[in-house]
């Protein structure tokens, strides 16, 4: 027999959880719910879930609180959720781990896809030297690139964009972690830097630069790579 993926849900809303009770199992998951930071600390040291769905705004202990926990000892993806026009605490939250989020009110339909998306992750580099993305192919040895079968001429930091970029495919990533990643940490707040890369990338890989379908951009948070069929 198959396992379910293991979903542990943390909300202190009741209306939530039983949403999620009700919405969940029918699409193939097992689902635990908790109501605080807490018990669900509690819960994962008992058995670890496969995703998390976190919410940020809770009493006595923060979902922000919870995430930094949590990636203190675990990779384990983390999807939180997010009340309108709070983009200060979403970017918080991706920078301290978090895989994805989805802001409240949300349709199931959206929340399915976000899940379905952060647990089929692409591994990450070191375990996979060739990362392909539709017609798009990278060899992270040789830092060679095609698209349809043509090779693309990359600069370094073009390069070292788009392979983080995808080895977080479907994943919200900062502009703070990026920046990071690629330049360092002295670099975190030069998002300049990143818009005229992320342009010409666009440029060079994308069949539309006007209208992108594999760089997105998460407007004042970041960026969000997604391969074809997503």
């Amino acid at each position: 027999m198959i396992r379910k993926p293991l979903i542990l849900v943390v909300d202190d809303e009741p209306q939530i959880l039983r949403v999620m009770r009700a919405s969940l199992p029918p699409r193939g998951y097992e689902v635990v719910t908790v109501r605080s930071g807490q018990e669900a600390l509690d819960q994962i040291q008992k058995e670890m879930p496969d995703l998390i769905i976190l919410d940020l705004v809770m009493p006595e202990m923060s979902g922000l609180e919870v995430c930094r926990h949590v990636r203190e000892f675990a990779s384990v993806p983390i999807l939180v959720l997010s009340a309108k026009g709070s983009e200060h605490d979403k970017v918080i939250a991706l920078d301290l781990g978090a895989d994805d989020y989805v802001t409240k009110p949300f349709s199931m339909d959206e929340l399915l896809a976000r899940v379905r998306a952060v647990l089929r992750r692409i591994p990450a580099a070191e375990d996979n030297p060739m990362l392909t993305a539709g017609e798009l192919i990278i060899e992270l040895n040789t830092r060679r690139v095609t698209v349809s079968g043509q090779e693309v001429k990359l600069t370094p930091k073009e390069f070292d964009v788009l392979k983080y970029l995808v080895q977080n495919a479907g994943k919200v990533v900062t502009h703070r972690a990026l920046l990071r990643a690629v330049w360092g940490w002295s670099s975190s707040e030069q998002t300049e830097y990143l818009r005229v890369v992320i342009n010409q990338l666009r440029r060079k890989i994308e069949p539309d630069p006007q209208n992108p379908h594999y760089i997105l951009t998460e407007p004042w948070i970041g960026y969000r790579f997604v391969l074809r069929g997503e």
